[in-house]
């Protein structure tokens, strides 16, 4: 693996954790969290659009894919929505190690049996024993009050799976297109699509205008970060597969949760960090650094 695409992943893992964290901010000014997934999905489609016009790129855009490989953005829109509503509920490294098992788990069948187009990784012994310290180690982040939030926590796993298929999908739609920006620029549209409807079908109450326009200048940025993920994940699944790319990005996810949570950075409430809870991250990194080698 290139030595530059490990901190890469890194940092674009982080800004997951930093999305989420700004996504809440986002959706209490909006009002609703739907309204606030929908405003920093269409945020980040109009990053790409930009970026993609910039590239000269828009003309690789087809609707002549196979039907399931124009869907990948609706993990997009799970992920997004799970995240502002999880956050404050469970906190910042709760959410994001519940998050990491599904993907973890996810991402290791999609490998190990070539689903969705990729290719068939071997099953090794490094990748069982890295996968059972993921999920040890989210296991140690759960503390005694977590059970009362199990409905919330099954939401955060679920969440999590999406993410390594959407990622999946994705690779096949990079192909069909030929443009990384292009299709990244796709699977915004059909999130920020899928999250219309879901605004049309619950009718939430509208967005104060006075509201967005207090909300901190990072508050939009969220659509930036998922930007930056999804087109990362893009270029790097066919290069070094699902398995190794997810746990790069969680291992960010999951150093960037702990800061926020200690710190209450974003304006999130500070939670405690405890001996238990560091030992299960401690015991996730090393889980990633088996599944990554």
């Amino acid at each position: 693996m290139h030595a530059l695409v490990i901190p890469l992943l890194l940092a674009v893992g982080g800004l997951l954790a930093l999305q989420a964290a700004a996504n809440v901010q986002l959706s209490a000014a909006a009002g609703s969290p739907a309204t606030g997934a929908t405003l920093q999905l269409a945020v980040g489609a109009t990053v790409l659009l930009a970026v993609a016009t910039a590239a000269g790129t828009l003309t690789a855009l087809t609707l002549d894919a196979p039907v399931w490989h124009l869907l990948g953005g609706l993990g997009s829109a799970l992920y997004i929505s799970a995240g502002i509503l999880l956050f404050p509920r469970l906190g910042a490294v709760l959410t994001v190690g519940l998050l990491i098992a599904g993907q973890m788990l996810t991402s290791l069948a999609v490998d190990s049996a070539g689903w969705l187009g990729v290719q068939k990784e071997p099953l090794t012994t490094a990748a069982l024993i890295g996968t059972a310290a993921v999920i040890a180690g989210a296991a140690l982040i759960v503390d005694a009050r977590a059970p009362k939030h199990v409905l919330w926590m099954g939401l955060a796993v679920l969440a999590g799976a999406a993410l390594p298929v959407q990622g999946a999908v994705n690779a096949q739609l990079r192909t069909d297109f030929g443009a990384p920006l292009t299709a990244a620029l796709w699977s915004f549209v059909v999130a920020t699509a899928a999250m219309a409807l879901v605004l049309l079908a619950i009718r939430p109450p509208r967005p104060r205008p006075v509201a967005l326009t207090r909300l901190p200048w990072w508050g939009w940025l969220g659509g930036v970060c998922g930007a930056t993920y999804v087109t990362a994940v893009f270029l790097l699944i066919p290069r070094i597969g699902v398995a190794p790319t997810v746990a790069l990005t969680v291992a960010g996810q999951q150093i960037a949760s702990v800061l926020v949570d200690r710190h209450g950075w974003l304006r999130l409430p500070r939670r405690p960090i405890t001996p238990q809870r560091l030992t299960g991250v401690a015991v996730l990194l090393a889980g990633v650094a088996l599944l990554s080698a």
